[in-house]
């Protein structure tokens, strides 16, 4: 009578202790997505940042510029030196080594990627001495702060706030604060102002727009300079939210090619599309792989995508021949 009783129970619809056990379980499965979810949007953000210099920079000149990953580092470092060494908090730092950094992507073309160019140096050569570049940025960073792993002065351990499912740092939701309004600036400056339609002009034709009266040079020098102070702050932003390390610009040029790439080659907003992509699939995707391949995620998704839409996600179709 009482197991009739019980089989009664569960057929009216009541939680068993089997049952209550597979809903606490798929709670925490669903909870873990959102909260990997949220971290791939705030990596995909930053990789957004060195993506749109790395692709506006490709666009004005044809150069796939390995060393665009040692510009996220030199920003990182830095604000890391204001900050450490000079005592600077890290609210004054952060914007003094962005334009120390944009100060740096001019001078860096004016003084030696403007030379190549007017001496017709190949793009293969370039890409080349690009390897170079990358090379001795990094160890000229491990041989003036060596090898270890660093943290800013300030914002290093703070605790979470529960949002739902997701537990978020305050500085983390800053962080992603910071992209959001850095990229809409950056889109907007695209769209809407002078020398951002000189951009265009020239990632479209440079020729043309020399034609039509714009200087390409000075063009291709202030998106130097633009690349450059965004790649910088996305460094800073992801030494912030991890450390700083001399490596940590190798460590993310993978994932800037693959957003470019996925997104469209040349294209800004293709390269903002397709880092939050790769951010988002590389952290989900640790809930099958284990965390320390997961950047595998990102060649793998990069490769679908392209087998199906080899152009990117928004780049345009181009007759060969």
């Amino acid at each position: 009578m009482l197991f009739a009783l019980d089989a009664a129970t569960n057929q009216s619809g009541e939680k068993t202790p089997d049952g209550t056990a597979a809903d606490d379980e798929s709670d925490a499965y669903w909870g873990r997505v959102a909260q990997l979810a949220f971290e791939g949007l705030s990596l995909g953000l930053i990789i957004a940042l060195g993506a749109v210099g790395l692709s506006l920079i490709f666009g004005t000149t044809g150069l796939t510029n390995f060393a665009h990953g040692e510009l996220l580092a030199i920003g990182a470092f830095i604000a890391f030196f204001l900050n450490t060494t000079l005592g600077l908090h890290l609210l004054i730092a952060a914007p003094l080594a962005v334009l120390i950094a944009a100060a740096f992507g001019y001078g860096q073309d004016w003084l030696f990627w403007g030379q190549l160019r007017k001496r017709k140096t190949g793009l293969v050569s370039m890409m080349i001495i690009s390897i170079g570049v990358a090379l001795f940025l990094r160890y000229l960073l491990l041989f003036l702060f060596g090898g270890s792993s660093q943290s800013y002065a300030q914002y290093t351990a703070q605790e979470g706030i529960q949002i739902g499912p997701i537990s978020a740092t305050p500085k983390s939701l800053v962080i992603i604060a910071i992209d959001v309004v850095v990229l809409v600036a950056v889109g907007l400056a695209l769209v809407y102002t002078r020398i951002g339609k000189a951009t265009r002009a020239v990632a479209d034709n440079p020729a043309l727009a020399a034609s039509s009266g714009i200087n390409v040079d000075r063009v291709i020098r202030i998106v130097w300079a633009g690349g450059t102070a965004i790649a910088a702050l996305a460094g800073i932003l992801l030494g912030l939210s991890q450390t700083v390390n001399y490596q940590m610009g190798l460590q993310v040029l993978l994932l800037m090619f693959a957003g470019v790439t996925l997104g469209g080659l040349g294209t800004a907003f293709g390269a903002l599309v397709g880092s939050l992509v790769v951010g988002v699939f590389i952290q989900v995707s640790t809930l099958w792989i284990p965390p320390e391949t997961k950047n595998v995620g990102a060649l793998a998704v990069l490769i679908i995508v392209l087998l199906f839409r080899p152009q990117g996600i928004l780049g345009r179709r181009e007759r060969i021949g």
